[in-house]
C-alpha cells in the first residue's frame, strides 16, 4: 500500500479547500459580482486563443492547488480485494510507461464514478495504482506557475463522462455524435460555422494529427500548421478565435507532447510554455485570452463527483436523467490574461464556478453576439467565464514564468511489469495477464485516426502542403 505521508503531504503543499479555501470562494465570489462586465465591444478581448491538451483530471495534475478544491488528506481508494491505497507522487516517473493507459472509456468511466461516490478507480480492472497517482508542481514548473499566476478553475469539467472524441466534439460544436473514440465523418455544426456566418476570423493550427479531419475537408482552408500559429502570434495577424492543438501521442515513441499516456509530461510542459510566451511577447497580448484545457480526465483520479446538466438534443448519451446527461470529471483548466491575472499581494485566484468545455464556446458566443450551438451552451447552468473577469483593471504586464525545454523522452511501448496487480500479489493472482491483454487491444485513438483516410485525404490538400513547404524553407 502506498503511504508516505510526507511525500504525499509536501504535494499537497499542505493546502487543501477547508475554512481558508472557504473564505476564499466567499471572497472570489464577492468580487466577481462587484466587477462590472462590460458590452461585449468594449471588453477589450479581440483575440480568444483555445489549447487542449489530452487526458489528465485536476487531481492529477493541480490537485496541489492552493485555494483550490485540491485533493482530500488521506484519499484512498480501494481495489476488488478490498485493500485500500493512497493517492501518491508519480515523480521522478513522468510517463508511466509501465503501467496501462488508465481506462477513460464511456463504460469504463461509469465504474469509476461509482454511483456517484468516485471509488471506483481501482475496481476497474483495466487499471493499476497509475490511475491514482498525482504530480507536484514541482513537475510541471510552468503550468504550476501559470496557474497561480492567473486564473485556475477547479469546476471545470470535461463536457461528456466519456472518452477523448466525444468531448473534443462538444469542444468544436457543443454536442457529439459518438460515445466512443470512432473516426466516422460528422456532420454537426460547429463554432466555425457561426464564425464563418459572423464574418469574424478564427483559425485551427494543427501539429501532426488534424481532428478537423473528422468533418472532410470543410475546415482545411481555415487550417494552418503549428509553425504558422507562432509567426501569427509574433506578427500580430492572430485571427480572433484560435484552436490550437499539441502534437498529439499517436505511438508510445516519445514523440508527443499533449500529455497524454504515455507521454513525458515535461514535454507538454514545454509546449504550453512556448505557446504562453508566443502570446505574450506578441502584440496582441492586452488583448488576448489563452484558455487551456484537457479534453477529457484521462481515467486519473477525481474526488469531486461530476453534476448532471442538460444533454443536447439527440444526445447518443443513453446516460440520461429527465434529459440531463453526466458531465465528464474535472480537468485542469487555466485561463491567462490580462483579464484573469492575480492581483499583487493577494492570493492566486481560483474560479469555482461550473463550467464545462462549453464555456469556452459561451466566451466566444458572448465577445462576437453568437447564437449558442445547442441546448448545453445556452444553458445557465454552465457558466460563462468572462462573469469573473476583471475588466476593470486588466493587467497586461508580463511576468517571469519558466520556460521549460523538451526533454529526451524514451521511447516505452507500454511494458506493464510491477504495479499493483503483478503476479507476486496473491490477491490479484491473474489480473495482470487479464491488463495486458487489455491494454494491448485498446488503440490509441490518435494513431487510429492517424490512419484514417480522412486524414490523408486533409494533410494530401494542397492547401496543407502549400503550408507545409513554407515551412520547411
Amino acid at each position: 500500500m502506498y503511504s508516505n505521508r510526507r511525500v504525499f503531504m509536501k504535494g499537497l503543499g499542505g493546502t487543501c479547500l477547508g475554512a481558508a479555501g472557504s473564505r476564499y470562494s466567499r471572497a472570489f465570489a464577492q468580487s466577481a459580482s462587484a466587477n462590472s462586465v462590460p458590452a461585449p465591444a468594449e471588453s477589450g478581448i479581440d483575440h480568444i486563443v483555445i489549447v487542449t491538451m489530452e487526458n489528465r483530471s485536476f487531481d492529477h495534475l493541480l490537485g496541489w492547488l492552493p485555494n483550490a478544491n485540491g485533493i482530500p488528506n488521506w484519499l484512498t481508494y480501494p481495489d476488488p480485494s478490498g485493500a485500500r491505497h493512497l493517492v501518491y507522487s508519480l515523480a521522478p516517473d513522468y510517463t508511466g510507461c509501465s503501467h496501462p493507459d488508465p481506462d477513460h472509456s464511456y463504460d469504463g468511466s461509469r465504474i469509476c464514478y461509482d454511483g456517484g461516490t468516485m471509488q471506483g478507480f481501482l475496481l476497474d480492472t483495466s487499471n493499476d495504482v497509475y490511475c491514482i497517482g498525482y504530480y507536484n508542481a514541482s513537475d510541471i514548473p510552468f503550468y504550476a506557475a501559470l496557474a497561480q499566476t492567473y486564473t485556475a478553475c477547479d469546476n471545470w469539467h470535461a463536457a461528456i463522462l466519456g472518452p477523448t472524441f466525444p468531448n473534443r466534439m462538444f469542444i468544436w460544436a457543443a454536442q457529439t455524435d459518438r460515445l466512443g473514440d470512432t473516426f466516422e465523418l460528422s456532420s454537426l455544426p460547429t463554432i466555425f460555422d457561426a464564425l464563418d456566418a459572423a464574418n469574424i476570423s478564427h483559425r485551427y493550427y494543427f501539429n501532426n494529427v488534424p481532428y478537423l479531419a473528422l468533418w472532410g475537408l470543410k475546415y482545411v482552408s481555415s487550417t494552418a500548421l503549428y509553425a504558422n500559429f507562432l509567426s501569427d502570434a509574433a506578427t500580430g495577424n492572430l485571427p480572433a478565435v484560435s484552436f490550437v492543438d499539441p502534437r498529439y501521442t499517436v505511438l508510445d515513441d516519445g514523440t508527443g507532447n499533449d500529455d497524454h499516456p504515455h507521454a513525458d509530461i515535461r514535454n507538454g510542459d514545454a509546449f504550453l510554455s512556448q505557446v504562453y510566451h508566443a502570446l505574450a511577447a506578441g502584440p496582441n497580448w492586452a488583448n488576448t485570452v489563452l484558455i487551456v484545457m484537457f479534453d477529457e480526465w484521462g481515467g486519473f483520479f477525481e474526488h469531486v463527483a461530476p453534476p448532471r446538466v442538460v444533454a443536447p438534443a439527440n444526445s447518443p448519451d443513453q446516460d440520461l436523467v429527465d434529459g440531463a446527461a453526466l458531465l465528464g470529471f474535472r480537468v485542469p483548466t487555466v485561463i491567462a490574461s490580462p483579464f484573469t491575472k492575480a492581483i499583487p499581494g493577494q492570493p492566486n485566484p481560483v474560479d469555482h464556478a461550473l463550467y464545462d468545455h462549453t464555456s469556452a464556446l459561451k466566451l466566444i458566443e458572448w465577445r462576437w453576439g453568437l447564437p449558442p450551438l445547442t441546448a448545453r451552451d445556452s444553458s445557465g447552468a454552465i457558466g460563462n467565464p468572462a462573469t469573473n473577469f476583471n475588466f476593470n483593471s486588466p493587467d497586461a504586464s508580463v511576468p517571469a514564468l519558466p520556460m521549460p525545454h523538451e526533454v529526451f523522452a524514451r521511447p516505452c511501448f507500454s511494458g506493464l511489469s510491477g504495479g499493483l496487480f503483478d503476479a507476486s500479489n496473491p490477491a490479484s493472482s491473474g489480473q495482470q495477464s487479464r491488463t495486458q491483454t487489455q491494454s494491448a487491444t485498446r488503440q490509441n485513438e490518435f494513431a487510429g485516426l492517424d490512419k484514417s483516410t480522412l486524414v490523408r485525404d486533409f494533410v494530401d490538400h494542397p492547401h496543407i502542403q502549400s503550408l507545409a513547404k513554407q515551412s520547411f524553407k
